[in-house]
């Protein structure tokens, strides 16, 4: 059976929220009171939480440099605009804030609003213009404190684009103005960089280029740092690892997955590559004992991610299966099928597991389980009546055939046998009567 990898088991592609630093909406420039760092937002505007979110950040625990004080002719504005992308009127709050750059005002007011414009641009989707805007910012202030931070928009912004290659330029460009920079700033800057090395890796598994994600992954994973959504970048590594085809790397990283996060929504996954590294690494046995354990676990383990979970269980038990029987190691393989066939009772899954378990018992010389086990599948046709796919039909139709085959077969060998022993009869006949003339 052919398995195409469901949308249920991917999480998105793109990340819009990191660790509070993603400009989308009301992102990470100074807020005009309050707490320094205001809350990411998504795609839609509104707070978004980095509970459960795909981003191999969590929230950072660093804030932006402080703000410095603000007229309060300019706060006005400045709150309003916010206020406006909050509630997607962006044309309304870009107006206000091109207004407010046209006058004369402070460079602080004026770094604020040319942030807040950019964020706004970003948020209506106009990633271009919303590159500009950034570009204007560090041209104007180079050796401002925020340099860094607006590097790592960029490279969000591009990553967007499909423009990775300019996205990592200004990943690692973020290192570079965080480390020649002369600020007190020291946690602030330090999670920029933490944020631009996780943005790297993330940019590299976006691309296909496994073998930088792995590395980058297994640098951050020896990080302690609270900001760093380990059990994603766990997984990461031990899908980057897998792909590449370095399965003892691939052994160890699903184990360390598996011992401190069996259960996370990935963990189904990763018993898959878990269970294929071994098989490459010809530790069959190990691997046959991981795929039973992934059967026969309780359905309590599925709570929250049942698609995902029977998914993976239906997928891990065939491949490797198959693989199994491709080698002719038949007894394992059987007990693989056995234990899919019991997943699900819908026809269009468990015939055909049934059978392969028909062909594994022949080829291990049981004819008469075959034969049952034909007759079993069978027996559901009338049941599925003229619903069955084409599939279905097929299954029918070989199962019938195969069962004609072995009591041919069988008739055959019994004949053959009884003429045998005719002959056998004969001989010693013939012998017997030359012995005694």
């Amino acid at each position: 059976m052919n398995y195409g990898n469901p949308a249920i088991s991917r999480r998105p592609v793109f990340w819009f929220v990191a660790s509070g630093l993603w400009l989308a909406a009301l992102t990470a420039f100074p807020q005009l009171s309050g707490t320094n760092v205001p809350p990411a937002a998504d795609a839609g505007g509104s707070p978004a939480s980095t509970a459960g979110s795909n981003t191999v950040a969590s929230a950072a625990t660093a804030a932006s440099p402080p703000a410095p004080p603000v007229p309060d002719k300019f706060r006005d504005d400045l709150v309003q605009a916010r206020d406006l992308v909050a509630t997607r009127q962006f044309n309304i709050a870009e107006a206000k804030l091109v207004k407010l750059l046209a006058e004369k005002v402070p460079d602080d007011v004026r770094q604020m609003a040319l942030l807040d414009l950019g964020g706004a641009v970003a948020a209506e989707n106009d990633l271009p213009r919303a590159q500009s805007i950034y570009t204007q910012y560090l041209d104007r202030w180079p050796t401002d404190v925020r340099v860094p931070e607006i590097l790592l928009r960029q490279g969000e912004l591009f990553r967007q684009m499909g423009l990775e290659s300019l996205a990592l330029a200004k990943f690692y460009g973020v290192m570079t103005a965080a480390l020649s920079l002369k600020s007190d700033q020291l946690d602030y800057y330090r999670q920029l960089v933490l944020q631009a090395q996780i943005e790297i890796a993330e940019t590299y598994y976006q691309m296909g280029r496994y073998a930088d994600a792995a590395e980058f992954y297994s640098r951050l994973l020896k990080q302690t740092d609270g900001a760093l959504n380990r059990p994603l970048a766990q997984f990461r590594l031990t899908r980057s690892l897998a792909v590449t085809g370095r399965n003892e790397e691939t052994v160890a990283a699903a184990q360390e997955f598996l011992a401190h996060f069996p259960d996370d929504s990935e963990a189904p996954e990763t018993r898959y590559y878990l269970a294929q590294a071994l098989k490459a690494e010809g530790q069959s046995g190990e691997a046959l004992r991981q795929v039973l354990w992934f059967l026969q676990a309780e359905k309590k383990s599925a709570r929250g991610h049942p698609e995902v979970w029977a998914y993976w269980q239906q997928r891990v038990g065939n491949e490797i299966a198959n693989s199994l029987y491709k080698d002719g190691d038949y007894v394992k393989a059987l007990e693989i099928y056995l234990n899919l066939a019991k997943l699900d009772s819908a026809p269009a899954w468990q015939l055909p597991v049934k059978y392969q378990v028909g062909i594994t018992y022949e080829w291990l010389l049981q004819p008469q389980k075959a034969v049952e086990t034909y007759a079993e599948i069978l027996a559901r046709e009338a049941g599925v009546g003229t619903n069955a796919t084409p599939g279905l039909q097929a299954v029918f139709e070989m199962a019938r055939w195969r069962t004609g085959f072995i009591q041919w077969r069988e008739k055959a060998e019994a004949t053959d046998h009884s003429f045998a022993e005719t002959v056998s009869s004969g001989s010693r006949s013939a012998t017997n009567n030359i012995t005694l003339q």
